[in-house]
């Protein structure tokens, strides 16, 4: 059947806002976050840690890195630069009674990295070996090699040595400019961006524009 001409006009602007309120909700793209993340070493590489360095408790003998860059998700995330060599950093250090000991790794990244009014502090990766207690965690052994730690109220790493000064897990939009909006608060753990989809508010003002059209629809073919 064919629609009346304006009843197909109403449908057709029905759906015409539908597509600009799409559009207009659509949020930025997000180039990554700027961010401290957490790597362990497994089997004498770096692998991206499971939970956070301040509930992470490695054994004597385990190796911990962190490195601080601009990253789209944990699947990108760049590597600390430096081996998790725990031979080299720790072995000419005696394990005592109740301690354990564990090499850290701290790489800073790059200048491309760093936030906007700020320069990595070393060119090279501070490295180091803490001799900690035995219950103690990758947090308390970075606080050994590296101070002063920076932390948020959710306790998501967000600076080591005094570095970035400022900030924390931010958005970086695909521009490269300021920080768009802060990263979720799990920490510290790879900010994971949103999934893009529309949200509820959007579905249900689409589907009170397509009711409008199906409403001058019927209105129209009453009168025909």
């Amino acid at each position: 059947m064919t629609l009346p001409r304006k009843a197909s006009g109403a449908l057709a602007c029905g759906a015409a806002g539908l597509l600009l309120a799409l559009g207009a909700a659509a949020p930025a793209q997000a180039a990554g976050y700027r961010y401290w993340s957490y790597w362990e070493a497994d089997a004498g590489k770096w692998s991206y840690a499971h939970q956070g360095p301040a509930t992470a408790r490695p054994a004597d003998g385990a190796a911990v890195g962190f490195r601080f860059a601009l990253s789209e998700d944990s699947a990108d995330a760049a590597k600390p630069t430096a081996a998790p060599d725990f031979a080299a950093l720790c072995g000419g250090v005696e394990r005592s009674a109740g301690t354990k000991r564990i090499a850290v790794v701290v790489d800073f990244g790059t200048a491309q990295d760093a936030p906007a009014g700020e320069t990595p502090p070393k060119d090279e990766p501070t490295t180091g070996c803490a001799r900690v207690a035995e219950n103690a965690t990758a947090a308390d052994a970075l606080a050994a090699v590296a101070k002063p730690l920076r932390y948020d109220s959710s306790a998501m790493l967000c600076g080591i040595a005094g570095y970035p000064r400022q900030g924390c897990g931010e958005a970086v939009a695909d521009s490269g400019a300021s920080p768009a909006s802060t990263a979720p608060k799990a920490a510290p753990r790879a900010a994971e961006p949103s999934d893009g989809g529309p949200s509820a508010g959007l579905l249900v003002g689409g589907g009170a524009v397509l009711a409008l059209g199906a409403a001058a629809v019927w209105k129209s073919r009453r009168r025909a």
